[in-house]
């Protein structure tokens, strides 16, 4: 049985000992998106620092339909935040490429735009950028490398969708983030449509190894294999000396 509240607990008392041996007085910074993962990572930091120590970063790419879930997470928590649009930034910098960008170029180019608009805030502001990746993802690439998957300290990587929603109950926050359905915002569909399974029988096949149909088991095992690059370190040439 997952225990909620010492999972939550412990987690807690983690950020405060990160911080204690990483900078000690240093500020939480968090890019917040409105779903359910930066708005739990947002609230365990305000637990273990306090919300004076927590500074939230709205990055919309022009125009974001929801981002008025944002606005109600940094207001229901009480913390600093700061409005960063990427617009100018992404167009800029496609402008500046003397080529043709790849679909995958374009999809990737806003969270790593992001992740450099984080640190000049983190930077500006005493801080450690928390990253807001959870396992589940995590383990079949859902993620951009140097945008997103990266941070100065992740609280929900070890931890599924599953279990990262029972926190965010025990933390009290807005039902409707921490059970908003989760997607991309880029072409219409979740990120369940996307991936061709769903997050719990994900979570279920990770925690367990079961899953009954045959194909999506296929499915996971080829997007962990293919992916778990994003979650190493950069290979390096060990020169024999």
């Amino acid at each position: 049985m997952f225990d909620r509240v010492k999972v939550k607990d412990d987690c807690v008392e983690w950020i405060r000992a990160f911080f204690r041996e990483n900078g000690e007085g240093c500020n939480a910074v968090l890019g917040i998106s409105g779903g359910k993962d930066s708005s739990i990572v947002a609230a365990l930091c305000v637990e273990a620092l306090g919300r004076d120590r927590v500074i939230g970063v709205l990055m919309p790419n022009g125009e974001q339909a929801d981002i008025d879930s944002s606005y109600r997470l940094v207001e229901h928590l009480g913390i600093r935040h700061y409005v960063v649009n990427i617009h100018d930034a992404v167009e800029g910098l496609k402008s500046a490429i003397p080529m043709e960008l790849s679909e995958q170029s374009r999809i990737n180019m806003p969270p790593r735009i992001r992740m450099a608009a984080l640190y000049a805030v983190s930077q500006c502001c005493n801080g450690r950028v928390a990253n807001t990746c959870n396992l589940s993802e995590d383990w079949v690439g859902y993620s951009t490398r140097y945008g997103d998957s990266v941070g100065d300290f992740s609280p929900l990587s070890r931890l599924t969708v599953n279990e990262v929603i029972q926190i965010g109950r025990t933390l009290d926050l807005p039902r409707e983030l921490i059970e908003k359905v989760p997607a991309d915002g880029l072409c219409g569909k979740t990120d369940e449509d996307n991936l061709g399974f769903t997050y719990a029988e994900l979570d279920r096949y990770i925690r367990t190894g079961e899953i009954e149909d045959k194909e999506k088991k296929k499915r996971i095992d080829y997007l962990h294999k293919k992916n778990l690059f994003k979650l190493e370190l950069m290979p390096c040439f060990e020169p024999e000396l």
